[in-house]
């Protein structure tokens, strides 16, 4: 057999290996450590889950806000902009005229 690592880190890797087996365990885990675990658990998963999931929906967030500042910005330079007024009718005695200059 043609192993990539010599003969004294595969009995060294398998040392390492056995030293990390739990042995005989005489103890008792209550439910209440195992309940208090899970939880912990499920926290780091949630934690986890929850970056994960801002960092995939951080781009559509930021495209919707640009396209919302564009809606935005395109609705303030329509309500900025001059509307078309007519006239007034100076050329036309009889004709009402469309300016309130009169009035005070």
């Amino acid at each position: 057999m043609n192993f990539p690592f010599p003969h004294r880190y595969r009995v060294a890797a398998l040392a390492l290996a056995a030293l990390t087996l739990p042995g005989l365990a005489s103890a008792y885990v209550g439910p209440g450590a195992g309940l208090s675990l899970l939880t912990a658990l499920w926290g780091i998963i949630a934690a986890i889950g929850v970056a994960v999931l801002f960092v995939i929906l951080w781009p559509i967030r930021r495209l919707r806000r640009r396209k919302a500042q564009a809606a935005d910005e395109s609705a303030r330079r329509e309500a900025d902009a001059p509307a078309d007024e007519t006239p007034a009718n100076d050329d036309q005695p009889n004709a009402p005229s469309t300016r309130d200059d009169h009035h005070a």
